[in-house]
């Protein structure tokens, strides 16, 4: 397919997809309504000759772009980088992603990861990229942990949060996919070069811009709603009152994916939008890996997190009686039965039995000149 005639070679709904990935931003509002009414082809067509549409307004906002489209061009490059292109209803299109108010047109992916299997079990990771040493060891140990249990970890290859979250992924070998904002052909940010060629080895990359294409603003925006979208659901372990990681929660929240978020100190503002996410947006708190697989894993069975309890005491292991005379005595001083009375106030039957109670379990000793506790 070349960019020569008229209709620049798209005649069917797959080169019209690519197409629209090509002129048009992600969620863009024209498209999509241009789509909706007419279908990919038809509103392809008006778009490419400038028609009348949508209320008899002209469609000219594409016609810069149109002059560059060069759909073969793009199909050399995915060949020669070895990426995938994914199609909606071809093996390997994840069906969770049609769950979006907008869908993706297409997605270009690169790895081994089987992306229509993801959705399935996985966890998005996100947070801040101003990530404090609290919160990537939190993001850390929620990669390794769900990875460990057979979870694909889904992130964005950013600074931060995302980076501890692939890292640790990479760290007990469990797979890990990057959405990018950016074409498949392009590293974003540059520094992360490494970490996304072991992600992409690992799981894989994938993206809705086509290649070539640079991160902007609202593709990072856009680019939220694919990882909301392609994990069984969302945490976020900081982010501020303004973070792009929030915009990832509520586009998970608005399609029923389960959200969580981990808690910080009042006092960090990088935790602030994760309390305030709990307090007016319905996120569930979460600590470690255990209570995110709690949340995300089947009901009941092997995903069910340990019950979390304090330090076990001594006077736990007696009834009432026995703790209340226990709590009276003292290791290096001894006291008569009639002193006990006293001070646990309990007749002196009640206070001989939890003696012998307390006796028996090794808690309370008989000296000389009275009962005292075991050192």
């Amino acid at each position: 397919m070349t960019s020569s005639g008229p209709d620049h070679g798209v005649t069917d709904e797959a080169s019209a997809r690519l197409a629209w990935a090509r002129i048009s931003e992600p969620t863009d509002p024209v498209a999509v309504a241009l789509i909706e009414r007419f279908g990919f082809v038809d509103a392809f067509q008006i778009a490419a000759r400038g028609g009348r549409a949508l209320n008899g307004k002209v469609i000219d906002r594409f016609a810069g772009r149109l002059k560059d489209l060069h759909l073969d061009r793009d199909r050399e490059v995915c060949e020669r980088l070895g990426a995938r292109l994914l199609l909606p209803g071809n093996p390997g299109w994840p069906v969770a992603l049609d769950d979006l108010e907008v869908p993706p047109w297409c997605l270009w992916a690169r790895g081994p990861a089987d992306f229509a299997a993801v959705p399935a079990r996985s966890v998005a990771v996100v947070g801040a990229r101003a990530s404090t040493a609290y919160g990537n060891h939190v993001a850390a140990e929620i990669g390794a942990g769900t990875g460990a249990r057979g979870f694909t970890v889904v992130s964005g290859a950013a600074f931060g949060i995302d980076a501890a979250a692939h890292r640790s992924a990479l760290s007990v070998e469990a797979p890990t996919v990057a959405v990018l904002a950016c074409g498949v052909d392009r590293v974003y940010p540059t520094a992360h070069a490494e970490l996304i060629g072991q992600v992409t080895r690992a799981g894989g990359v994938l993206t809705e811009v086509p290649p070539g294409s640079a991160p902007t603003r609202p593709r990072f925006l856009a680019r939220n709603r694919l990882i909301a979208a392609l994990a069984t659901g969302t945490v976020v372990v900081e982010a501020g009152l303004r973070s792009g990681a929030l915009n990832t929660l509520r586009a998970a929240a608005r399609i029923g994916r389960p959200v969580a978020v981990v808690p910080g100190p009042v006092t960090s503002m990088v935790s602030a939008g994760c309390h305030r996410a709990v307090r007016e947006e319905g996120a569930t708190l979460v600590t470690d890996s255990a209570e995110v697989v709690d949340l995300l894993g089947t009901i009941g069975g092997a995903d069910l997190a340990p019950d979390k309890r304090g330090p076990s005491r001594v006077e736990d292991q007696v009834g009432p009686l026995a703790s209340r005379v226990w709590s009276t005595l003292a290791p290096f001083r001894s006291k008569t039965v009639e002193e006990i009375t006293v001070h646990a106030g309990l007749s002196a039957r009640e206070v001989l039995g939890a003696l012998g109670e307390l006796q028996g379990c090794g808690l309370a000793e008989l000296r000389l000149d009275g009962w005292g506790r075991t050192s």
